[in-house]
């Protein structure tokens, strides 16, 4: 499909007549930074540490969880039940430090050039990750200075429900001062999608990582990019088909 026919659907499943996005909401892991390599190798590392059968690359179709989810996954999966709040706890500190003594991560490339177009088009941005890592989160504010403000930036302590739930992403909108039908938003994991999709805003899938857009495509994502670098070149295009596109 084309841009106009692809927003032509949307129209139609959020019931608007027009689609003006007035915010942008923004995961962060894979998406801005190419941290999800760290994070796949941390949390493997840790499932093997305390006896849970894994697969590093199972991994990044966590991303975009919060930890509890992802402890609880594995213990369901391994033992048959959640993981108490200590064992979150301490097992998550634990994840924390398998990732901080990796490299340091780097910029996803593409990542800058969108924020910069959000910024030029008046859009505003929103972080929404459901990550707590803060070695990651504190360089935002300073990685993107002028594009991405301290106000802006929603962690997994600020949710009681994580994605797969659209929470965090109702939350961003909130911020926003948006509704649904005026937020989009733009992820790389299907965790990540379907959030977005439940929460009624246009959802980008970008494929960044090992996971193939049609596991992005199932979990609801209204058109897929295969990077961020394509995401942020092709951006200007689908703003320009949404002026013009009205199911009046």
């Amino acid at each position: 499909m084309n841009n106009h026919e692809i927003l032509l659907r949307y129209l139609d499943s959020a019931g608007v007549d027009r689609f003006v996005p007035r915010a942008a909401l923004i995961d962060m892991d894979g998406t801005l930074y190419d941290s999800m390599p760290n994070h796949a190798t941390a949390w493997h590392t840790l499932a093997t540490e305390i006896g849970i059968p894994s697969t590093r690359e199972e991994f990044f179709l966590y991303e975009g969880a919060t930890g509890a989810y992802t402890l609880c996954r594995l213990f369901n999966r391994a033992l048959g039940r959640d993981a108490t709040p200590e064992e979150i706890s301490r097992l998550y500190k634990r994840k924390t430090e398998l990732f901080a003594a990796q490299p340091a991560v780097g910029l996803m490339p593409g990542a800058r050039q969108l924020l910069e177009f959000f910024k030029s088009a008046g859009t505003k941005r929103i972080v929404v990750t459901g990550s707590g890592q803060d070695s990651v989160i504190s360089r935002l504010t300073t990685d993107f200075a002028g594009l991405i403000e301290a106000g802006n930036i929603i962690t997994a302590r600020d949710v009681k429900k994580g994605k797969p739930d659209p929470e965090p992403y109702l939350m961003g909108m909130k911020r926003a001062g948006v509704s649904a039908a005026e937020a989009i938003v733009i992820e790389n994991a299907p965790l990540g999608v379907t959030a977005g999709h439940r929460s009624g805003a246009f959802t980008v899938g970008v494929t960044t990582g090992p996971v193939p857009r049609a596991e992005l495509e199932k979990a609801g994502a209204d058109i897929v990019y295969d990077s961020m670098e394509e995401c942020a070149r092709l951006m200007p295009a689908l703003f320009q088909e949404m002026a013009v596109t009205s199911r009046r």
